[in-house]
Parts: C-alpha cells; structure tokens; sequence
C-alpha cells in the first residue's frame, strides 16, 4: 500500500518484520545551498541544486528521483515522516540487513534496478529500491549515480550512524558521520 504525506503518495514495502518506504524521503520545507551547513540546525539540500527557491529545487530531475538530502537535524525533525512512521534507528536497519541475509550481501537485495553507474545495479529482490543519491558535504556535491547514503536517528558520540550501498559491491556498509553532511532518508512503520 501506499502513504501520502506533505501532499506526496509514497510507496512502501514489507521486508520481514517491517513496513520501510521504498523511496526516498522528498520533504523539503526549505533549501540550502551545498555551502550552507550546520551540526545543530536543520539543512535541506537537492543533489546539484544550488539555490534557495523550494518550488525550483523540486522541479529538478534529481528531486525527482532522489529526494532530498537532509542533514541529521533535519532527519530528526517530527515532520519529515507521515503520523506512524519514523526515521529507522540503527538497530532497525541491522534487522533489515539482517533479514536480507546480512551486511556482506543485503545491497544486492536492497539496490534498485536501474540508476546506478558502471553495472552496479542490484536485483531489487527485497523492493527497498536503494537509488544511488550520493551526498552533500562541505565542498558539494558528490557521487550520485555512484552511492546512496541513508541517516539513522541513532546517535555515535557527535556523530550518528548511517548506511552505505556502493556501486561495485554488495555489502551494506555500517558507518558514523559528522551531523551537517546531507544523505537520503527513508520512513519505517511504527
């Protein structure tokens, strides 16, 4: 089934256990530019979009197909998620890769496909459909095509826990990154 929030129908999947958006969070109640960063306030940026119009930025292809990419304080704000579901914790991404046969070969499963650079496509088998939106960080933006980057709501001393798929491998790779970086987001069901 499906979930409309801030006027946008997303579509979700069963994987297991839970109930996971399979695309890309896309709420933008504002944007930044990629030189515009923050650890503590919130930070909206769509990949190569470098101005400050929110009805431009989602004109672009990138929104289209990538969503938006959020600093970890915008990933943590109450609105980015419809009433029921939230930004997974760390432990929850665990249990989905765990669940697709652990981190060494969880990518395959989760990666769209379509969308990703050099034969890096995945089969999709768990319809998580991980597209390959690369980042924001302080010197803009990098890789998409290439990587897709996923925030958790779990804390790592100053940083806090993410997800990694790549484009010439399989692996889910567990990592934590400073707050102001900008990376996809997805919901998961209460």
């Amino acid at each position: 089934y499906s979930v409309i929030h801030d006027g946008y129908d997303y579509s979700t999947v069963q994987i297991g256990d839970q109930c996971w958006f399979s695309e890309n969070c896309r709420y933008l109640p504002s944007v930044s530019p990629s030189f515009e960063e923050s650890d503590t306030a919130s930070h909206y940026y769509v990949y190569g979009f470098e101005g400050s119009e929110v009805e431009a930025a989602k004109a672009t292809a990138n929104y289209a197909t990538y969503g938006v990419l959020y600093n970890w304080p915008a990933v943590m704000t109450d609105s980015i998620c419809p009433s029921g579901w939230h930004i997974p914790t760390d432990e929850e991404f665990t249990e989905l890769t765990d669940f697709l046969g652990g981190e060494g070969v969880a990518g395959y499963a989760m990666k769209s496909t379509s969308g990703w650079n050099n034969g890096g496509n995945g089969n999709n088998s768990s319809g998580f459909t991980g597209m390959p939106g690369g980042y924001r960080y302080s010197g803009g933006f990098n890789y998409n095509g290439y990587y897709g980057y996923w925030w958790s709501a779990s804390e790592s001393g100053s940083h806090s826990w993410m997800r990694n798929l790549y484009y010439y491998h399989d692996l889910v790779v567990r990592e934590d990154y400073g707050r102001n970086v900008g990376f996809s987001a997805r919901c998961v069901r209460d």
